[in-house]
Parts: C-alpha cells; structure tokens; sequence
C-alpha cells in the first residue's frame, strides 16, 4: 500500500473553460475575523467541481455573502482542476493520503459496488468520476482537510504499466510525491 504524505506533485492542470462541469457545495461555515471594534463576520465555502471524466478541482474561499462566497470558491475549484487517473469506473490501486490530521484511505471496487464513502470524500469521488470505491475516512472529520486528503490521493494515482516501465528505465522522470499543497 502507497501512503503519501501532507505534500504531492499535481498532475498538469486543466482549461476548465471548455468543460460541462459539475460543481458540488460541501460546505458553508459563518467565520469570523476578531478587530477592534468586534467581530467581522463572513462566510466561507468549500466546492467541488468536475466533469465526470476524471477531472477534478476543488476551491475554498470566503466573502461577506453566501453567493458570493459559493461564487468565489468555484472559481477558485475551477482554477485548481487536475486529471485524476482511473481504470474504467474505479481507481487503479489502493491508496493513502494525509493532510493536516485527516487521514483518507482509497481501495479500488469490483464493479456494481458504488462509492461507499461518505461526506466530503463522497463529493471528490461523485465529482471525478470514480463509480465503484471502498474508502475509510481517519484522524479528524474536517471537512477541509478530508476533502484536500482525498484530492491528494487522486493525485497520486498512478497506471501500474506507468510504474513498471519506470522502473525498467524507460521513463526519465520518477513519479514523485512532493510538491505543493493543493
């Protein structure tokens, strides 16, 4: 089993300006910023987008209204999109990925499974485009955090033909796991 930490290169980023997206809201949280006056209250929201083919982007941002905020953050997702790989309706191997202290773990599905995962995780996978996927959400239940998790797993996805001709030498670069956050 792969475990891949906080950090991970992204694959190359996607024009999300020609796609059919589909943009999911998981959350909507009432923040609030402490000046001297009192307290500055916004909202922030977390999106995801993709379009059912293996792309998929996430955005969180905040604004001092809620469509504003919803606005923002798919911008952001939309910005942030990314090709995921996958092996007809499920992922091509097990995988875990950490970010903050949320713990996400991916294993592949026989077909006819469906996605048996639940909140932000469960977004991610309907957004991407993976049918059939065990998961098991670890550590704390942040919503942020499992759904940055679970976009770090599928970054890290790779073909197993790709690994082994890798490691025959036939590819120059390594697949590596460290780069920026998402």
């Amino acid at each position: 089993m792969k475990t891949v930490k906080k950090l991970v290169k992204q694959p190359a980023r996607v024009d999300a300006s020609d796609l059919n997206l589909n943009e999911k809201l998981v959350s909507v949280d009432r923040v609030a910023k402490v000046v001297k006056g009192g307290k500055r209250l916004s909202f922030r929201a977390l999106v995801v987008v993709g379009d059912g083919q293996g792309r998929v982007g996430v955005g969180l941002d905040t604004a001092r209204e809620v469509p504003e905020a919803i606005r923002k953050a798919g911008v952001a997702a939309r910005k942030s999109m990314f090709t995921a790989t996958l092996q007809a309706a499920t992922i091509p191997h097990e995988v875990r990925a950490k970010f903050g202290a949320a713990q996400v773990l991916l294993r592949p599905a026989f077909p006819g499974t469906g996605i048996l995962a639940g909140g932000g995780v469960r977004a991610v996978l309907e957004a991407v485009g993976v049918k059939d996927v065990l998961t098991k959400s670890l550590g704390c239940a942040n919503k942020i955090n499992v759904v940055k998790a679970t976009m770090l797993a599928l970054a890290s996805l790779r073909q197993p033909g790709d690994t082994v001709a890798w490691r025959k030498g036939q590819q120059l670069i390594a697949p590596t796991t460290e780069a920026k956050n998402v």
